[in-house]
């Protein structure tokens, strides 16, 4: 017995790698499955209260206003460290959620339209982005998640990044 399980575990192994290769060198696609070269839109996902603030509203920053600026840093062939460099602004995740505290709050990040996450430091990593151009777009938002501005004008950032 302990001899045809050995031989059972050894025909599976062979047997799903000549599968793999037979489909690998014919070209064979998994329709309808994203292999996780996409971004991923987590709109359906329940982010905490997210659902329940109006990201449209603006707040006005107080003087001095905050500034915003961003860089990508390579961290493998698809994958970037999104710096969000600011001025005159303060990553508060202790305070979200709650009310407006003068340049305290936290960033907004999107790819391509679709909001990936909340950051609440400088740093952020794109994991896994497809080749080709993405749009990336961070904003500056206050505790209560309004978005912050200057006479009017939402203070974001938005930079093509170009995976090769």
């Amino acid at each position: 017995m302990p001899k045809t399980f050995i031989f059972l575990i050894i025909g599976l192994f062979f047997g799903t790698g000549a599968g793999f290769l037979i489909a690998a060198s014919t070209g064979a696609q998994m329709e309808g499955h994203a292999h996780g070269a996409e971004v991923h839109d987590h709109s359906a996902h329940d982010h905490g209260d997210m659902a329940g603030h109006d990201h449209s509203q603006l707040t006005e920053a107080e003087s001095p206003a905050p500034e915003l600026s961003i860089a990508f840093h390579p961290d493998g062939a698809q994958s970037r460290n999104l710096e969000i460099i600011v001025q005159n602004f303060t990553f508060d995740p202790e305070a979200v959620n709650g009310a407006h505290i003068p340049g305290h709050g936290h960033a907004h990040v999107y790819v391509n339209g679709v909001k990936l996450a909340r950051a609440y430091a400088r740093w952020y990593h794109l994991s896994a982005l497809p080749v080709g151009e993405h749009e990336v777009r961070v904003t500056l938002n206050a505790n209560d998640h309004t978005q912050l501005a200057v006479e009017g004008e939402p203070i974001e950032v938005t930079e093509t990044l170009v995976i090769a």
